[in-house]
């Protein structure tokens, strides 16, 4: 089975599947102390990244959604990554069943709009194509993510402990309104 991985474009970002040459940049944004301190807290070896890497380009083919690079318009390398996956932590059937989404960028990419904006070009899409309810999992302490997600239309599951981490449980039955 082979699927196409939509390009999309906003004022600033392009958002395109990642291709081999990426990973470089993909391993070195997820080996950033300040990219996963409130993800897992733990910089990511290359092995790590690698099978995340494959991950998603697996998500792809298998459920037609996926992660895509974000990319800032005239700048090769990525700035981060942005979109959906099953990653069916246990958490229950209220979370583990439905497309978790996600959002990460390099700290040079901070404070600038531009997850918000990757965001919502995401999921204005996945509303388009896909539709349903979709999941994320963020850390209290996290408060830039969780203003993506408020923007998007999230709402408090309930707060759980994951990974050691004490976490919010958010759901997005559909677009804001």
């Amino acid at each position: 089975m082979s699927r196409t991985i939509p390009t999309i474009n906003t004022s600033r970002l392009t958002l395109r599947g990642m291709r081999p040459e990426d990973f470089r940049r993909y391993a070195d944004i997820w080996a950033m102390p300040e990219v996963v301190a409130h993800i897992n807290g733990e910089p990511w070896p290359r092995s790590k990244a690698w099978d995340a890497f494959l991950r998603n380009a697996g998500h792809w083919q298998i459920t037609g959604f996926g992660q895509w690079g974000i990319h800032r318009h005239r700048e090769p390398e990525m700035a981060g990554q942005v979109g959906f996956f099953y990653a069916k932590r246990d958490l229950g059937e209220d979370f583990d069943n439905f497309p978790e989404a996600g959002w990460v960028l390099c700290p040079q990419a901070h404070g600038q709009g531009l997850g918000m904006e990757a965001a919502r070009a995401a999921h204005d899409w996945f509303d388009r194509v896909i539709t349903g309810r979709l999941v994320c999992l963020i850390e209290p302490e996290h408060t830039a993510s969780l203003r993506i997600a408020q923007a998007m239309g999230y709402e408090l599951i309930r707060e759980t402990e994951y990974a050691g981490a004490q976490v919010m449980l958010l759901a997005r039955k559909g677009p804001p309104q």
